[in-house]
């Protein structure tokens, strides 16, 4: 098993908090560790060892498109992302979020 920093724990039990079907943010997921960089938690979902048991696929950009996934923002990780979205009926049209209710903002979950 691969050694992960505290930092990393923590993010991962944030995003291990969105259920199947929803989405969040890099934003919301920093916002609800307490973090103030939502790129310091991309780095931390990039080196994810516990996908897709532990969710990444599940955190998109802040601004509701497809973000990246395992360090890239396109090509083949980013269509098996969308492909694990969409087994989980989360859609995309037009590279954006299909449905804006899909966003889990963490506001209902009470453990931090």
């Amino acid at each position: 098993m691969r050694k992960v920093t505290p930092f990393q724990k923590k993010v991962f039990d944030a995003i291990s908090k969105i259920p199947k079907g929803k989405i969040s943010t890099y934003k919301l997921v920093a916002n609800f560790i307490k973090c103030r960089s939502a790129q310091a938690v991309g780095q931390a979902l990039k080196r994810n060892p516990f996908a897709p048991v532990v969710p990444c696929h599940r955190v998109i950009s802040t601004n509701l498109t497809i973000g990246g996934f395992g360090g890239e923002t396109s090509g083949k990780k980013i269509r098996e992302k969308v492909e694990l979205l969409k087994s989980e009926g989360v859609k995309f049209k037009d590279g954006k979020l299909a449905d804006e209710s899909m966003v889990f903002d963490f506001g209902d979950t009470n453990e931090r």
